[in-house]
């Protein structure tokens, strides 16, 4: 059975056998919209782009390392260009999708970051996973206004689920009405054994610019 992960919640890495979780992935899944337009005759599908994204940190709270998709040029911004791989190749992005769901949901998450906790570097001691709604032209609403949208620690792949272990409803909930931007949770390294903290705090971001300054100030530590 899945947590349903609840803000502040803290959960030990271990699945329904007891043995340790090492090899993981953390999904978003999401829906495109679609539009009644010519008094209900024509149905218009509006493409949603979220971008799933993840900062390490050290134990001092410095930023060591960051994924977010290479779509994003943020010079402009001095941060780094986006890139799909941790450094020590211990997390990978499996690319950023533009549009969500066409035709239902087809039980597959659309952006994945896969973690093999056992290839961390030692310098990593929290990883830190947000969520973005991109300011396209076709949607700039907010997370109530897209059909269904979710974010799950699960066992297996891109392309096959085996076991899910955590997962956290957004379109669903009251307090990400008006919000943008999702900050998930962190996983944190405790007494040598890695943790995860649900942290479902939402926000009003605009641009995953202030998403990345609001991680590093308020999440590092």
């Amino acid at each position: 059975m899945a947590i349903r992960l609840e803000k502040g919640q803290r959960i030990n890495l271990e699945k329904t056998n007891g043995s340790k979780l090492t090899n993981f992935c953390v999904g978003c899944n999401w829906g495109a919209i679609t539009e009644k337009r010519f008094f209900g005759l024509v149905d218009k599908v509006v493409d949603v782009d979220l971008d799933l994204s993840c900062l390490l940190f050290d134990a001092d709270g410095k930023v060591v390392d960051h994924i977010w998709s290479p779509l994003y040029n943020l010079s402009k911004a001095n941060l780094p260009q986006g890139k799909l791989d941790s450094n020590d190749r211990a997390l990978h992005h499996t690319g950023d999708d533009l549009t969500g769901d066409q035709n239902g949901d087809d039980g597959l998450d659309n952006e994945i970051i896969t973690v093999d906790l056992s290839r961390v570097n030692n310098n990593v001691n929290s990883i830190v996973f947000f969520l973005n709604i991109y300011n396209n032209d076709e949607y700039q609403g907010d997370f109530s206004g897209i059909p269904y949208a979710s974010i799950r620690m699960y066992e297996g792949t891109a392309t096959k689920v085996r076991e899910v272990f955590a997962q956290y409803d957004v379109a669903t909930r009251t307090d990400c009405i008006g919000k943008r931007a999702l900050v998930m949770g962190k996983l944190y390294r405790h007494n040598g054994e890695w943790k995860f903290a649900a942290i479902g705090d939402s926000f009003e971001d605009r641009s995953i610019v202030f998403t990345i300054a609001r991680v590093a100030r308020d999440y590092s530590k």
